[in-house]
């Protein structure tokens, strides 16, 4: 039988524990209501919107919307009212204003917003990483610990080599992300602040959960980073035949070794996701360039306008020509119903 100071001393324990997860969370909650309103203000309509900071986007959709696939690239992306998904194969991620999504390397997607209404919008904070900078903040924090006589801290590794993972969100990178959306108000101070506010929030995400997988493909020649160039040259050469050898080769890599690897971080095999990369951009190119079904699909690689529309189909859901005049008959500027973006699309 334990003694009446131990168990008063476990429920002291107990309402601590308990305290501390509640003072954790009011700061978040407090930070997440600021941001929906100067998303709000930055974002006044649904779609995606640039800003006067580079590497900062701004998506809002007032509505649910159907399965969409759509291609993300490296960034960071922040929900902070509503819920979506993200799936690749089997596997699906959901990000919400308690989790953030980390996209490691570019990533064919199906996505989906799942929570939206008029009055309650979906509003995401997207930012642009680049591999480099990351790089640069590696060798600044490792030559901070080695003058300070400790030694770089060593990544650890992750369950998943996934190129989309989610973590919780915490309060110092929401605080980070709300001083950089309030540099939208001051334009004048975002030239010099704005590259610091972006190095905490890159240094936050190194630091969390996730911190291990923008390591490996920062710097090392691990498998991470080699998979991480095979896309870089899939996405400038996706119209070109593709030869598993050469790329293999170009990672000094055994084919196999690159099929297995490339499988495990984007959940299809290399010729899947060219497959995908060429479908987005032949997308792309009738959505803004109003060029026909069969000059898109010879530009993006195909030699059968036949074999291109029944790819076309098994994708959108729907034949090139009829899939377009659906979505430009819809009108809608939201991210998620596939208006004409940049080379991919957005979170």
């Amino acid at each position: 039988m334990r003694a009446p100071s131990e168990s008063r001393r476990d429920n002291l324990d107990t309402m601590t524990d308990n305290e501390t997860a509640q003072s954790e969370v009011a700061p978040i909650d407090a930070r997440r209501r600021e941001l929906i309103d100067w998303v709000m203000r930055f974002a006044p309509t649904d779609g995606l919107h640039e800003t006067a900071i580079a590497p900062l986007l701004l998506v809002r959709a007032s509505a649910s919307a159907q399965r969409l696939p759509s291609v993300y690239e490296p960034g960071l992306a922040i929900v902070v009212q509503g819920r979506k998904q993200a799936a690749m194969g089997a596997d699906v991620v959901v990000y919400d204003p308690l989790h953030y999504l980390v996209i490691s390397v570019t990533m064919p997607t199906v996505g989906q917003i799942l929570e939206a209404t008029p009055d309650k919008p979906y509003l995401c904070v997207r930012l642009n990483i680049d591999p480099r900078e990351v790089g640069e903040l590696m060798l600044s924090s490792a030559s901070a610990a080695s003058m300070n006589g400790r030694g770089a801290a060593q990544p650890t590794s992750v369950a998943s080599e996934r190129g989309l993972r989610v973590a919780r969100v915490s309060a110092p990178l929401l605080d980070a992300v709300l001083r950089l959306l309030k540099l939208l108000h001051t334009p004048q101070d975002a030239p010099v602040l704005a590259p610091l506010v972006l190095r905490e929030i890159c240094y936050r995400v190194l630091k969390g959960e996730l911190g291990p997988r923008l390591r490996e493909l920062a710097a090392g020649d691990g498998h991470a980073r080699r998979i991480s160039r095979v896309v870089d040259l899939l996405k400038h050469r996706y119209a070109e035949p593709l030869r598993i050898d050469e790329l293999a080769d170009a990672v000094h890599m055994s084919a196999s070794s690159l099929h297995h690897h490339f499988k495990l971080v984007t959940a299809m095999s290399p010729l899947q996701f060219q497959k995908q990369l060429r479908l987005h951009q032949a997308r792309r190119l009738m959505l803004a360039e109003g060029i026909d079904a069969a000059s898109a699909g010879h530009r993006v690689g195909y030699e059968s306008p036949s074999h291109f529309s029944r790819e076309y189909r098994r994708l959108f859901g729907a034949p090139p020509k009829a899939e377009i005049e659906q979505v430009r008959g819809n009108g809608s500027r939201s991210p998620s119903m596939g208006q004409p973006e940049r080379m991919f699309g957005s979170d």
